[in-house]
This record gives structure tokens, sequence and C-alpha cells, in this order.
């Protein structure tokens, strides 16, 4: 796993390595004798004690044996696992194409009572229609030169939108102005997607607020990132998924959300100005 920008993926990582750098020590162990426990040399070990690279399921094994502690194996391979998930590369997680991570982002709206969306680049998946996340995902796949399974992986993506109807959950969306403009898709399925928005507003469901070109800005523009309830953030990158879930920095992206909400306009102030978007593709 690569060194991640989020400090919630670094400090499980690391405190992963303190762990078993202790399980080495209350063993009695050296670096160097338990490198020779375990027939890799002792770089190796260094490496994993200072968090700069994972170990296998293998590795975790190895090491418990040599400390006489293979009853904390298998926590330590669960923990090493959910640390792993916390970055994962576009990538890899697409290795196969793009239809399974889009049925595992419905599970975890299926488990989400309050969704709240910062975005600044595409609106969020489940306000998408077909035309348009075809175009987005086909751009995605030839960039990342993954697997082409654009159409199982919009279909999946659009039944996400059954949860604005079912389910008593709950959507407040942030929105860039620049969004709206953006030629991510042709003139036809722009229009399409733009109407889409005018029709979501009223749901019960949704709260959603574009941020004008003309704000005065509080909080600079960010990366997209997903609050799902108050137990994790979904960032997204260029090249990865991000999840956070340390308090503070989940109390961070609640405060970021909070500044660009109160920058935001709402219902009759925000129709203006998708309506305007509309019209330049006429």
């Amino acid at each position: 796993m690569p060194a991640s920008p989020s400090s919630s993926a670094q400090g499980a990582r690391e405190a992963l390595a303190v762990r078993l750098k202790h399980l080495r020590e209350d063993a009695g162990l050296t670096g160097r004798e338990l490198s020779a426990r375990c027939g890799w040399h002792p770089a190796k070990t260094t490496r994993i004690q200072k968090g700069d690279a994972p170990p296998s399921d293998s590795d975790i094994r190895t090491w418990c044996a040599a400390c006489d502690a293979d009853d904390q194996a298998d926590d330590l391979i669960a923990t090493a696992r959910a640390v792993d998930s916390m970055y994962l590369e576009w990538r890899r997680l697409h290795r196969t194409g793009m239809r399974k991570v889009q049925q595992d982002w419905n599970s975890l709206h299926e488990q989400t009572r309050v969704c709240r969306v910062y975005v600044s680049n595409v609106p969020p998946g489940f306000f998408q229609t077909p035309a348009f996340a075809t175009a987005l995902m086909n751009q995605i796949t030839t960039f990342q030169g993954t697997p082409n399974d654009v159409s199982e992986a919009v279909a999946a993506r659009i039944a996400r939108s059954r949860f604005l109807y079912e389910g008593g959950h709950r959507y407040v969306v942030l929105m860039e102005e620049s969004v709206l403009r953006y030629r991510t898709a042709d003139p036809d399925a722009m229009r399409g997607q733009l109407r889409h928005l005018l029709a979501v507003m009223p749901l019960a469901s949704v709260s959603l607020g574009i941020i004008p070109f003309t704000a005065q800005r509080t909080v600079w523009p960010l990366e997209a990132f997903y609050l799902h309830d108050d137990t994790t953030a979904v960032v997204e990158t260029l090249t990865a998924e991000i999840k956070v879930t340390q308090s503070r920095e989940l109390a961070d992206y609640a405060k970021a959300f909070a500044g660009l909400a109160e920058m935001a306009v709402y219902g009759d102030a925000a129709r203006p100005l998708i309506r305007a978007a509309i019209d330049t593709l006429e």
C-alpha cells in the first residue's frame, strides 16, 4: 500500500507496526533474532516495524510464530486487512472492471441514514443519469486502462438512486457551480443530467445546494467527499479512494461541509443557476 495522504490510513498502518514491534519485544527478541527465525533479511523487519512496508498474511503468521504468539495471528491479519482497505488505488479496485465497486458503494449507502456530499467535479453517482454515467465511466476506464464493463457498472450505479425514494435515507448535497458547467458528457447528455437535478430537488430525501462562482469563499474548493453518518468519510482523489475514520479528521470534514453549506444557495435561488447552465447547451 503506497503512502496515503490520509493520516487515518497512515496512522492505522503505523499502529499495526507498533503492535508487531511490541510482540517482538515481549518475546525478548532483537530485530536480527526475529529476522533469523523468520528466514528473511533484517531490513524487511525494519521496514515492517516502521510502517514502510505492509506485511502480508504470511508475514504476520511467520512473525507471530517466531514470537510464540500464534494465537494473535488472526487478529493481526484482520487488522492489516482493515488498514489496507483505508487506501485503495482505483486501478486495484477496478482491476476486473467497475461493476463490483459500484455494488459495494450501494451496500454502503444502504447502511447510511444521512449522507452529506460535497462535489467539485461531477454530480454524485446517485444523481447521475444513465447517459451521463456512461460518458463518465468510459472516460475513467480509458484513463485507467482497466477492463471495460461500463454498461454493467452504469446499471449498478443507477440502482443507487432508489435510496432517494425508499428506506428513510437523507442526502444533503453541496455542488460547486462549475459542476453544472463542465462538459463531462455531450450536450444532449448534459442537458438530461441538468434537468434531472431539477427533478430530484423537490424530493423530501434531498437537500441540494449550489455554491455560485460569485460566492465569497470561506472554504476553498476541495476534493469530492462523502460523509456517511458520523462514522466514515470517503474521499476521492485521482488515483485512490480514501476511507477516513479518525474522529479528528471526521470532525474536520464536518467542519468543512458546514462552511461550504453556508456559501451555497438552495431552492428558488439554486434553480436559476441550473437553468442557466442548460441554456448554454441550447
